[in-house]
C-alpha cells in the first residue's frame, strides 16, 4: 500500500481526501497544518507528499523547501491561488504537480496513481556505484553478489542511497531510522554505520563521516 503524507488545514477537505484515498488503498497521515506534517516527515517515508499553500504557521512553499533538502519524494500542492507566478515559484522550489480548488477527487486520485505508476517504474531498483537495492525484496547487491543486512542497516543504507551527497546529522539519522519513541544515545548510528561499513566491503567508503557534522553518501 502507497503511504501520503497529507497537510491541509481545511477540516472538511482534509477529511474528505483522506477517506477518499483510504478507500482506494491509499493510506494517509493527515495534518491540520505544515508544523504538524514536517514532524510526520521526519520519522516516516512517503511515496507522496500532498501540501496546500495558505495554511497558518509553516505554509506549503516553506514545507516544500524543507522536504526537498532532505528528499526527493514528490510533492503535489493544492491550492486555491492560479497566478501564473505561484505556480512558477512552486516548481522552483521543487514541486511536481499542482490540483487547482475546486478539484474532483477522482482526479486526485487519477494524478496519484501517475505519479505511483512512474515511481514503480523508476524505482525496480536504486543503484549507486557498485550496490543495488531492491526495495520491493529488501535486497541488497553489492558488486552484484547478495549481501545480507539487519533490518536497521537495510533502513539505514536505503536513506543513504537515497539522499546521495546529503550530509546528515545524527540527530536527524535517528528520527527518521528509529523515530521519536527511541530513548537511547546518538551513538546507536555509529555502531550501524560501523556494521553497514563492514557488510558493504570495500565499498563501505562510500559512506564518508563528516567531522562533528555526521556522515554523507558519495560515490566517487
Amino acid at each position: 500500500m502507497k503511504k501520503m503524507l497529507l497537510a491541509e488545514d481545511n477540516n472538511n477537505l482534509r477529511e474528505l481526501i483522506t477517506d477518499y484515498l483510504s478507500a482506494n488503498e491509499i493510506e494517509v497521515d493527515a495534518c491540520e497544518n505544515g508544523d504538524v506534517a514536517w514532524e510526520h516527515f521526519q520519522t516516516n517515508h512517503y511515496d507522496l507528499v500532498l501540501l496546500d499553500i495558505m495554511m497558518p504557521g509553516m505554509d506549503g512553499f516553506e514545507l516544500c523547501k524543507k522536504i526537498r533538502e532532505q528528499e526527493g519524494v514528490p510533492i503535489l500542492f493544492i491550492t486555491a491561488k492560479v497566478q501564473e507566478e505561484d505556480q512558477l515559484y512552486g516548481y522552483a522550489i521543487g514541486a511536481d504537480d499542482y490540483i487547482v480548488k475546486p478539484f474532483s477527487l477522482p482526479v486526485l486520485l487519477a494524478k496519484c496513481k501517475v505519479i505511483f505508476a512512474r515511481q514503480n517504474k523508476t524505482e525496480e531498483y536504486i543503484q549507486s556505484g557498485m550496490i543495488k537495492l531492491y526495495p520491493k525484496q529488501k535486497r541488497v547487491l553489492v558488486a552484484e553478489e547478495p549481501v545480507t543486512l539487519q533490518a536497521l542497516d537495510y533502513e539505514l543504507l536505503y536513506y543513504f542511497m537515497r539522499h546521495p551527497g546529503v550530509v546528515m546529522s545524527r540527530d536527524q539519522i535517528l528520527l527518521k531510522i528509529w523515530g521519536y519513541d527511541y530513548e537511547g544515545t546518538d551513538r546507536a548510528v555509529d555502531t550501524h554505520v560501523k556494521n553497514l561499513r563492514k557488510a558493504l566491503g570495500e565499498y563501505g567508503r562510500y559512506i564518508r563521516t563528516i567531522i562533528k557534522s555526521g556522515y554523507v553518501w558519495e560515490v566517487e
